[in-house]
């Protein structure tokens, strides 16, 4: 975390883009309207030959779901649930051979090395 680089998303929270860049790959999918759609314009910002940056030099606070609160009741996680559908859909290919995350993670528990 002390040096910049390249990672395949990053939060809209802390997210910089040339409005070209944006609007070449399309902007925002407004079929996810609250979960990953930061992560699916990284994805197809990084598809199209781009790089996706982090700096240890900026200093941001992010308060998750500060706005739009947590996922409890059934509509949302209904909506939450399509969400990842979706990004399942249209990335797992991708994200099960992400360069920025550690192939001997595991991919379905957390903290957890894969055997």
């Amino acid at each position: 975390m002390l040096l910049t680089q390249e990672l395949s998303a990053v939060t809209a929270a802390c997210l910089l883009v040339r409005r070209s860049v944006y609007d070449e790959v399309g902007g925002l999918d407004e079929r996810l309207r609250v979960a990953f759609n930061d992560v699916d314009l990284c994805l197809r910002i990084r598809e199209k030959g781009y790089r996706n940056l982090w700096t240890p030099f900026a200093e941001l606070y992010h308060h998750e779901s500060a706005s739009r609160g947590l996922e409890d009741n059934p509509v949302k996680q209904a909506r939450f649930m399509s969400e990842v559908a979706f990004m399942r859909e249209r990335w797992e290919g991708v994200l099960r051979r992400d360069p920025a995350y550690n192939p001997n993670l595991s991919l379905s528990q957390p903290f957890l090395l894969e055997s």
